[in-house]
């Protein structure tokens, strides 16, 4: 499911215009982006934690001339899911 898919199945649940679930979901992914961008977790209960995670500078190789070099570290986001969503997939 994309994007549209998604604020098309909250407009019809909700009973709202396409444009107006659009703006919803808009609303509330940027909420969790600003959130998770400024180290906050970000949980709903029964669906899932959004966390950021710590990745440590470690040594790779460059596929073309096979030679070492350093990746640096950086930061990304990790999505554990709640007890809800784990119940629903394992059906």
């Amino acid at each position: 499911m994309r994007k549209p898919e998604l604020a098309a199945a909250i407009a019809e649940r909700a009973d709202l215009s396409k444009d107006k679930a659009s703006q919803v979901l808009n609303v509330i992914l940027d909420e969790i982006t600003g959130s998770v961008s400024q180290g906050q977790d970000v949980s709903l209960i029964g669906f899932g934690t959004f966390t950021v995670r710590e990745r440590a500078a470690r040594t790779g190789k460059n596929p073309q001339t096979g030679k070492p070099l350093t990746i640096p570290a950086s930061k990304t986001v990790a999505f554990k899911p709640g007890k809800g969503l784990k119940d629903a997939v394992g059906k």
